[in-house]
């Protein structure tokens, strides 16, 4: 199927030696198959021409009809570049080459009708051009109307070896030229019909040669439909496949341990969405075959205590657990709390991080072995060959985004029959996010904070009233709160035009002397044990001021903090900013978050300050978030498992698509899990081809 595109594309008309080892590494392009699918990344209308008189400063790319009066080399050595003077009657411009001079000259032709297509730029009151591209003028092309013409993207190397967008296109007329007959579909005719798609021949040829504007939206969305549904027909089948095939222990016993606790120990009544999350868990540990759930919540939400009932209910059953968290802050607070909630149930739990004695370890290693531990709390350490448990029964991995996926596999894979594992993420996920970065795992939302919580007050506030926070902050200690010194830098940075921990630690303690204030600073360039010196010394309660930078992003919880103030916020993402906001409101007083920023901002900066302040609402916040910043690389996705990278469609703009190819894979797994079924075969061929192209690491994604 399409097998032909696998071919090298150094053989393609145009390519050559030279030019395909800067296309493999400056493009990716190794194949046919990668030319093709190397999408314009916009398109030009060519059908309107522009005069010299008509030129504007800010206008972008236009073309002109005219000819060269005259041709000069200025210049010398470095700073020597090729002078063209073009004329259309209307007035002259002058088009400028810095680079490939020589070629260019022997290419340019005077008097002779071209048209030049480039960006005008005014510079000493007279406009020029840099670089044109430049063709012979053609009367009957002209004449067209709802011209589009692709422009590729190319980086500098690209254009220094003559790889400019317009060979691209020439390439890729070659290409259609060569392959275009031999291009066979690749999804089934019911897809087709239902969703009005185009061909996959006409939906290739529109994309790079769009016959008008509207052939180029039924390409798109062909292309872009395509794309997604393989996607979710991957995650699908992968979900089907592992909940079949993937045995583990089933938890059916509810003993002592989670009786005692639920009924004696459980601090507060959990919430419903808590009681319904837990129940989906329990039904997965169940059935014999291995749960593989995504747990997301916002921050505060109780998503720690879910965790705890899982490993509570594995060692009910005889089982061991663990928890992994990316820092050692995190995995030291997690283990403070469940130490605390679990008083009096004879458990034992252990904390295993990169600052554990060797004696300390040993101990750790011997009562995991021997079945002892019961529940191993730790970061990466976790994963080391060293580290081996009697019977693994439920893994839990913490602010899972933040591990590779080979660090995941290695923790689950640490027993004989395979655990059941819950990742978890307090960074709440778009749903059409969640659908392609975790489309293959069951989804659990916990999505209502515990009853009594008071929603955080945001406020912005720029440099210039700083005074005014100062007092506030005051105000906040003479009621006995705490408060929080967020910084995105530790030292002054040359490049960076913010705040810096190290100035502002400074400012802060002349503002707020000994001996009536105290003052702690956390960074992540300290050694474990100062840092943890100084965080509990502001935990109980003996420090008014924490100066931080975000190494105090996850796992701080101090109940009596009730102020963040986030200094140059518009340094950091809006996830961030709802992370750090997390750290306040976990007591009963009001708290609040002070933004602060400096007096101008891009618009971008000012909608995240904007949204910061009218929401605290975190998976509005991630909606925002995606549009703003896009998807990035799918939270390192590429290395999932799943080994898609998406050539045309958006997470950010292509939700509804998304939806549609969504319901139409899982109308195709509901009807066909193996794609067994005639109809089925074009697109089992595909997945089987996909899953030769990848190694998959992971069941997790």
């Amino acid at each position: 199927m399409n097998d032909f595109l696998d071919q090298d594309v150094m053989y393609l008309l145009g390519v050559g030696p030279k030019k395909v080892q800067v296309l493999n590494k400056e493009a990716k392009i190794y194949t046919l198959a990668d030319l093709l699918y190397f999408f314009p990344y916009k398109y030009i209308d060519k059908s309107k021409f522009y005069s010299v008189a008509e030129l504007q400063p800010d206008m972008s790319q236009v073309q002109i009809v005219g000819i060269i009066k005259s041709i000069q080399e200025i210049g010398e050595g470095r700073r020597k570049r090729l002078s063209a003077i073009f004329t259309d009657g209307t007035g002259t411009i002058e088009l400028v080459w810095f680079k490939g001079a020589k070629w260019i000259k022997s290419n340019l032709i005077t008097n002779k009708r071209i048209i030049v297509f480039g960006k005008p730029t005014l510079f000493n009151g007279s406009f020029n051009m840099a670089h044109p591209e430049i063709e012979p003028f053609d009367e009957e092309k002209a004449k067209k109307v709802n011209t589009f013409e692709g422009a590729y993207l190319t980086t500098e190397k690209m254009k220094n070896s003559f790889i400019t967008s317009k060979t691209i296109n020439t390439l890729q007329k070659n290409l259609f030229r060569e392959v275009f007959a031999k291009i066979q579909e690749t999804l089934p005719e019911q897809i087709i019909k239902k969703y009005k798609l185009l061909s996959l021949k006409q939906a290739l040829l529109n994309i790079h040669f769009p016959k008008n504007q509207q052939f180029l939206q039924l390409a798109e969305f062909r292309l872009k439909f395509e794309e997604l549904f393989i996607i979710q027909l991957a995650l699908l089948r992968k979900n089907r496949l592992n909940k079949k095939t993937i045995a583990s222990h089933k938890l059916e016993h509810v003993g002592d341990y989670f009786n005692q606790f639920y009924h004696k120990c459980l601090p507060f009544e959990l919430t419903n969405a808590q009681k319904r999350v837990f129940k989906e868990i329990r039904y997965d540990c169940n059935t014999g075959m291995q749960m593989n759930r995504l747990l997301q919540g916002d921050v505060g939400s109780g998503k720690t205590m879910i965790a705890l009932m899982s490993m509570l209910l594995s060692v009910d059953n005889n089982l061991q657990a663990a928890i992994m968290a990316p820092t050692e802050i995190l995995a030291t607070q997690h283990y403070a709390s469940i130490c605390e909630m679990t008083e009096g149930l004879d458990i034992n739990i252990g904390l295993l991080t990169g600052s554990t004695r060797a004696k300390q370890r040993r101990i750790l290693h011997e009562q995991l072995t021997s079945g002892e531990m019961h529940i191993l709390i730790g970061t990466h350490a976790l994963i080391e060959d060293t580290v081996q448990f009697k019977n693994l029964g439920m893994v839990i991995i913490d602010e899972q985004h933040r591990f590779g996926v080979i660090q995941r596999a290695r923790l689950w894979k640490k027993n004989r029959i395979t655990p059941h594992v819950l990742v978890m993420t307090a960074t709440p996920i778009p749903r059409t996010l969640a659908m392609t970065l975790y489309g293959d795992l069951d989804v659990s939302t916990i999505d209502e904070l515990p009853p009594g919580r008071k929603p955080i007050k945001t406020i912005h506030f720029t440099d210039a009233q700083r005074l005014r926070v100062f007092g506030f902050m005051r105000e906040e200690i003479e009621k006995g709160r705490q408060v929080y010194v967020v910084y995105p830098l530790i030292k002054e940075s040359e490049k960076l035009d913010f705040k810096d921990l190290e100035d502002g630690y400074e400012s802060i303690t002349r503002a707020f002397p000994l001996p009536q204030y105290q003052v702690s600073i956390v960074h992540g360039k300290m050694k474990p044990k100062d840092k943890d010196y100084e965080m509990q010394r502001f935990v109980k309660g003996e420090t008014h001021i924490m100066v931080a930078t975000t190494v105090i992003e996850v796992g701080v919880n101090v109940p009596n903090a009730s102020v963040m103030i986030i200094e140059s916020a518009e340094r950091f993402g809006l996830s961030q900013l709802h992370q750090l906001r997390g750290r306040v409101g976990r007591g009963a007083e009001q708290s609040f978050c002070v933004l602060m920023t400096s007096n101008k901002l891009s618009n971008e900066s000012r909608l995240r300050m904007e949204t910061m302040v009218r929401t605290n609402d975190g998976f509005d916040i991630s909606e925002v978030d995606l549009k703003l910043r896009g998807p990035g690389d799918l939270d390192g996705t590429a290395q999932s498992g799943v080994g898609f990278d998406l050539k045309i469609a958006n997470l950010g703009k292509d939700s509804q698509i998304l939806q549609l190819a969504r319901e139409c894979a899982t109308e195709i797994i509901d009807d066909d899990p193996m794609l067994q079924k005639e109809e089925n075969r074009i697109l089992f061929q595909k997945m089987a081809k996909n899953e030769r192209k990848k190694i998959n690491l992971s069941q997790i994604s």
